[in-house]
């Protein structure tokens, strides 16, 4: 293993991004850009939702904090990934590495169950519209998010605890970008069988569970349009339930490849490919998707835009 003068015995060394491919140059910019994309586009929708009253809705109210939850999962890993590259410095502290784990672990726990209530937002729009303002209620809300990020922390809490205490081998290097929980068992001298099967079980509820939940919803929502008597209701509704739906398959996608397919079955490679999807690409999309697809969003950047146009063309003439 490298050591270097900055480089402690209790660091990781992490081999990094495809470490067996030469030129990797050209995707570490596609990835810098594609960072750059999800921080605007997230940042962009916040703000939108945070500034139009129009927006201060359940169901944009819940996607600003899918937004968030984007913004601090990108920026967990992809920030090392980049200057480890350019700075040719792989190495992190275990305090580091705990810290990445937590905050991925978080996010992406919370996330899952966040997708779920945002199917049930959805449900009880197109079901139960009449009912729908005192159902999603802004408390109902606060407790839906509330729930998400301290289920999710929790979760994140028991693992990074329990897979930084484990005794490791002699080797500190890491066959991955960032601290996850496989790549640590990888490294353990600890028969840790009943753990990663711990680990499957809590897949089945954060990934399986929720994945069934939303089928459920939607299986309804379904019915309820196709006894709609109006065309233009029809489409309004498959349109702003795309979107989720797309969303939702980005995300559960790939975490069900990992949670079905055993570990023996896919390279590392093609491990680091999942991950990569998850951690940068995922977020980039999720703002475009709810942007391009909802005219609610696209008036209220309008309406933002044209209003920093006068007051440009006022200062002018003044």
């Amino acid at each position: 293993m490298r050591r270097g003068n900055d480089t402690s015995s209790t660091d990781f060394i992490f081999l990094g991004l495809f470490p067996d491919v030469e030129n990797i140059t050209y995707l570490i910019y596609i990835i810098l850009l594609s960072y750059i994309i999800a921080l605007f586009g997230n940042t962009t929708l916040i703000l939108l939702i945070w500034v139009d009253f129009q927006l201060h809705t359940p169901m944009y109210l819940l996607l600003s904090q899918l937004s968030v939850m984007d913004l601090i999962l990108t920026s967990t890993t992809v920030p090392k990934m980049i200057t480890d590259f350019w700075l040719d410095r792989k190495n992190i502290s275990q305090v580091g590495c705990g810290l990445q784990m937590l905050f991925y672990l978080t996010i992406t726990g919370s996330e899952c169950i966040l997708l779920t209530l945002m199917s049930y937002d959805r449900y009880v729009a197109v079901c139960n519209p009449l009912r729908y303002s005192i159902i999603m209620n802004p408390r109902v809300c606060l407790y839906m998010a509330t729930f998400s990020w301290l289920v999710g922390f929790l979760n994140s809490l028991v693992h990074t605890v329990y897979t930084m205490h484990l005794s490791l081998c002699d080797t500190r290097e890491i066959h991955h970008f960032f601290c996850e929980v496989p790549a640590i068992l990888k490294l353990s001298c600890e028969d840790t069988s009943v753990y990663e099967m711990i680990l499957f079980v809590i897949g089945i509820v954060f990934i399986l569970i929720p994945f069934g939940l939303i089928l459920a919803s939607y299986s309804l929502i379904f019915l309820t349009v196709f006894n709609m008597k109006s065309l233009k209701g029809k489409n309004k509704t498959l349109t702003t339930c795309s979107s989720h739906l797309t969303v939702v398959s980005l995300y559960l996608g790939s975490g069900i490849f990992v949670l079905l397919i055993p570990p023996t079955l896919y390279s590392e490679e093609e491990s680091q490919t999942v991950s990569l999807f998850y951690n940068i690409f995922t977020p980039m999309l999720n703002p475009i998707i709810y942007s391009l697809r909802n005219k609610e969003v696209v008036g209220a950047l309008r309406k933002i835009l044209a209003v920093g146009i006068n007051s440009q063309i006022k200062d002018t003439r003044r």
